[in-house]
């Protein structure tokens, strides 16, 4: 046999991060989830016991922890994963590939006296499971002067459910079917979301750690209200994506996929591609016949007691491309 590929790094670096805004007194956070993977000139680890190659990944973790402190970058995942990657490539002269995955947590800042903004300058509570992510790469494959970066970005476990419409009807009927039409049901999931943006060019950082990074390393990709705006398309996605489930007339998920993906390409330029995973969340109406009550039949009427069936589940899945 012989080496095809090999990539090695960090996995669960978690990052608590405290910004103090000493003018206003409010406090920052973000909760991080960091995994930092490299590929380069490392095969003689692997074939040869060499660890002359090896970045110990110890060290990838504190870097991590380094430019967590220092990145001006720290509170926008997109641009500090940018920043991450771009500083681990350009360091390590046998390094051409870095692959950064951030998975920030939800916190949400608590209102004061039920005012929800600003809000309370240093207290928050954690606001549900869904998760923000960022996965980028960055290419030196063709040298140190010539990076390229590929950034994919989206939501997971994001749970939403309406009482209402949603329909399935008109499917498939043979000997096998069991399921019964409905033009009115429960319709919940949890939403996973990616998108992803054209690949750009990134400058190298000229000082001689190689820490230095702002907009001008990504140049015009700072000014489409692309990738570099990550937060502004994250969070256009994720109303895009609540705004369709709550307001469409949903014939199947599949439909209400497929709108959700057209209007974010629509209201986002920059995005090429954007796929959505939904497991159906299934609401069962309890059959109460037996005692002579109607639980059933028609839902908006009588159907109000349900049992919540986590397995197993529809799994419905698209990608909608530029």
């Amino acid at each position: 046999g012989f080496l095809a590929a090999a990539r090695y790094g960090k996995d669960k670096i978690r990052v608590f991060r405290v910004v103090r805004d000493k003018d206003t007194k409010f406090h920052y956070i973000v909760e991080y989830n960091v995994t930092a993977l490299l590929e380069g000139q490392i095969e003689t680890s692997f074939t040869q016991a060499d660890n002359t190659v090896v970045v110990a990944t110890d060290s990838i973790k504190n870097i991590t922890y380094y430019l967590a402190k220092t990145s001006p970058h720290i509170l926008d995942p997109t641009r500090f994963a940018l920043h991450l990657g771009t500083h681990l490539v350009s360091k390590y002269a046998h390094i051409t590939k870095s692959f950064i995955t951030v998975e920030q947590l939800r916190w949400a800042r608590i209102s004061e006296d039920g005012i929800p903004a600003p809000g309370h300058t240093h207290a928050f509570w954690r606001d549900g499971s869904e998760k923000k992510f960022v996965q980028i790469e960055i290419d030196g494959t063709n040298g140190k002067n010539a990076l390229v970066a590929k950034v994919e970005a989206g939501l997971r476990d994001l749970l939403v459910l309406k009482t209402t419409g949603s329909a399935f009807e008109s499917f498939v009927r043979d000997e096998y079917t069991t399921l019964a039409e409905v033009d009115d049901r429960i319709f919940s999931t949890s939403v996973d979301l990616s998108y992803t943006f054209a690949p750009f060019a990134i400058a190298e950082p000229s000082d001689d750690k190689k820490l230095a990074f702002s907009a001008t390393n990504v140049g015009k990709e700072a000014e489409t209200g692309g990738a570099w705006d990550g937060e502004r398309i994250s969070a256009l996605a994720r109303s895009i994506t609540l705004d369709v489930f709550a307001h469409d007339e949903s014939a199947s998920v599949q439909a209400t996929l497929y709108k959700m993906g057209q209007r974010l390409l629509a209201e986002s330029g920059s995005v090429q591609t954007v796929r959505y995973v939904l497991p159906n969340k299934h609401y069962i109406p309890v059959d109460m016949k037996y005692i002579g009550v109607d639980n059933t039949s028609p839902y908006v009427a009588a159907a109000e007691v349900f049992a919540p069936v986590d397995a197993p589940s529809g799994l419905i899945s698209a990608t909608i491309s530029r």
